[in-house]
């Protein structure tokens, strides 16, 4: 395995928790999948499609995520929102997330 692919496999688990993160934050005002998608890559959270919707999925199965469609448009869509048992998640996860960020920033950097 070449660096550049050992780096790639790292990053993206170190991103893959991230997203779980940042979809529920970013659904406490409702959204489709394929607008958060487009919000979470202009945020800088690389993901695709085949990962999003069946992480969408077992959010709302876990009742992280709350979902109904709506069919005033053409093609119908589903919105998801974050329940209280996501936001809860979400802050409890944003805290550990803010304590490791800072146990990383106070690691020696290799220099």
């Amino acid at each position: 395995m070449s660096e550049t692919e050992a780096l790639d496999t790292h990053l993206q688990e170190l991103r893959r928790g991230t997203v779980v993160l940042a979809c529920l934050r970013l659904l406490e005002a409702p959204g489709y999948g394929y607008g958060l998608l487009e919000d979470l890559q202009s945020r800088g959270f690389d993901t695709d499609a085949n990962t999003l919707y069946p992480l969408l999925r077992r959010l709302e199965k876990q009742g992280h995520l709350t979902s109904e469609w709506n069919t005033d448009e053409a093609r119908p869509r589903k919105f998801y929102r974050t329940s209280a048992a996501g936001r809860r998640l979400a802050a409890a996860l944003t805290t550990d997330f803010q304590a490791i960020a800072a146990a990383v920033a106070d690691l020696p950097d290799g220099s």
